[in-house]
This record gives structure tokens, sequence and C-alpha cells, in this order.
């Protein structure tokens, strides 16, 4: 309740890529001086999955610390496993300001950020002196994506460099191919030109599980034909959904959404897409692949019916804007 007074008084009122910043460094704050230490303990159940111990199925979605500096004070707010990322072989600004906008009648944010990052092998380095450190950490996933300078028909080279240089230090990699906010990116979801990016990857894995993030606007037809080349490559699984390009049923006026422009939008619009995609897959495949679901969770009876709908693993973004910082620990 303090967090909601707060957002709306004082945090509603920045520009949201400022107001990103200043929570990523509250965070970070928190933990460097024990804060987040003082929180009560939870019990959180224990899952496995992937080979690998989750203190809950409730963890954050890329987009959120995109240069792993804040991983450690992510797990001790309640987040079982951080996805860091969206990573790039060769870092890049990302698309010009401003590039985030907040749809707050929908809970909803809108994004072009455009994988902003310091790059695979600054980030690399930065995992590698975590891991050092010896702290207890949330499992680890790296989501690695396109270069925005890379051509499109050298984008297997330039995923290849990514996993090579991420896999030793991260617990699972995903593979970005649906974000809107790189020319060309979605493309890559097409099943010729998919296979070879999610080979190579798997070739420099060292064996780490490597899932598939996919988007919501796909035909079912092209979601079950990306998750049986899945399932054909060995994969463990896919992450679904991204954010989505559509602007349908939205309670905000036209015209702030207009304004806004294009880019991915995440959020409480995208759950029942999210939840019929999640029904699609294991309706189709079993549990051949691992499934974790993203789009639209806001509550821990959302992470229950994800759960019972057959997702392994479930992540949020928007919600840890709109809902605080004890979110993820009162869902899990």
């Amino acid at each position: 309740m303090l967090y909601r007074i707060i957002f709306r008084l004082i945090l509603s009122r920045l520009d949201p890529e400022f107001a990103h910043h200043l929570g990523m460094f509250a965070v970070r704050a928190a933990s460097s001086v024990r804060l987040t230490k003082l929180l009560p303990r939870k019990n959180f159940k224990k899952i496995s999955v992937m080979g690998l111990d989750f203190n809950g199925p409730f963890g954050l979605a890329a987009g959120f610390d995109k240069n792993a500096i804040a991983i450690r004070a992510l797990g001790e707010l309640g987040f079982s496993h951080v996805e860091v990322g969206t990573v790039t072989a060769i870092a890049q600004p990302g698309n010009p300001k401003p590039r985030l906008f907040r749809l707050k009648k929908d809970r909803a944010l809108i994004n072009r950020m455009g994988f902003n990052n310091d790059g695979a092998d600054v980030i690399a380095e930065r995992l590698r002196q975590l891991r050092k450190t010896k702290a207890k950490l949330p499992i680890i996933g790296v989501n690695i994506g396109k270069s925005k300078i890379v051509p499109i028909d050298q984008a297997e080279a330039d995923y290849r460099t990514s996993a090579k240089l991420l896999a030793p230090y991260a617990d699972y990699l995903a593979v970005n191919v649906s974000s809107p906010n790189t020319p060309g990116l979605r493309a890559l979801q097409e099943t010729k030109a998919l296979k070879p990016i999610l080979q190579a990857v798997i070739n420099e894995a060292q064996g780490k599980p490597v899932l598939v993030k996919i988007a919501p606007d796909l035909l079912d037809e092209d979601i079950l034909q990306i998750c049986k080349l899945a399932k054909d490559l060995g994969l463990a699984g896919v992450i679904a959904t991204n954010t989505t390009i559509g602007r349908d049923n939205l309670a905000t006026d036209k015209q702030t959404v207009t304004k806004s422009g294009d880019g991915g939008l995440s959020g409480a619009p995208l759950n029942e897409r999210s939840l019929a995609v999640l029904s699609l897959i294991r309706k189709n495949f079993g549990k051949d692949l691992v499934v974790i679901s993203v789009g639209g969770v806001e509550t821990h009876q959302q992470v229950s019916q994800r759960i019972s709908a057959g997702a392994d693993l479930v992540q949020g973004y928007t919600g840890f804007v709109y809902f605080g910082p004890l979110w993820a620990r009162k869902l899990n």
C-alpha cells in the first residue's frame, strides 16, 4: 500500500526511464548496506526445473536488469531467478529517447529500448566476478539478442559469439528473436532462419539449458512450428511470451497510446494471450518442453493459474513497476 502511494504521488510523475534507473539504484543500495537481509524470512517452495533448483516458481523477466548489475539484490527481494539482458555481442546504446512509456490505466508499459546494453564481453566479465564472490544468488538466465548493426544474414555468428562468452556464467540461456524493437529481428522466428541460430547457441552453451523466447503476435500454427523445432533440436524449452505490438482493448485513451508510438506493450493487457499460448503449447507438446510463462502476471492467483495450465516457471516485469519491491516475495 505504501509503495502504491509513493508510485502515484512521486514515481509516476518522473520520466519512466529515469524512474527505472532510480529504482535500480535504490535496490542495489539497499542490498549493499544489507537492508534486504532484514526482510522476514520466507519458506518458498523449492522446485527443480531443467536440472536447476529454483527457490520458488516466480522470477524476473529480461529487460529489467539489462547489464547484470543487481542480480544478488533482486534475488534478495524474492525473485527465484533473474533473467538478465537482452545482451548483444556488440555493446549498443539502444534507440533514441524517450523510449519507455507508462499506460497507468492499463498497468502497462510501452518500450522501444532497442537492446541497450554493455555488450557480451563486459557482461560476461561482470558475471564472472559475481560468481567469484560465492554470494548466495538466484538462478541466473542470460537472454541474448542480435546486435543492431549486424546484418540479418550474419545473425547466426552474432548469436554464437554472445553464447560462447556468456554460457560459462549463466545457469541457462534464452534466445531472443521476438523483440519488436530491433529491425528485422522478428523475421528470425521463421523456422528456416531460426534453426541455424538455435543450433549455434546449443553448440556454444556448454551443456547449459537453452530456451527460445517467442512473440505473442505469432499465429498459433507458427508457434507450434517453433516449438516443434525446439523439440527436434533438443532445446530445454520456450519462454512465452515477449511483448506485443498490438494495442487492442486498452483503457488508456487512444491519443495517449498513439503519442507513445511504436514499441512492445507489456503488462496486464497481455495476460489473456500469454495464458492462451501456454495452453496451446501444453496441449500440443505435453511435458516435452519446459515452458516459462510470462506476460500480464500480477497476482499470486495468476501465478497459480499459470502453473495449473502447465507452466514450469513464471516470470514478470511490469508488475514490479506497479506493485513495488515486495511484489516477488508475495507471489512466490
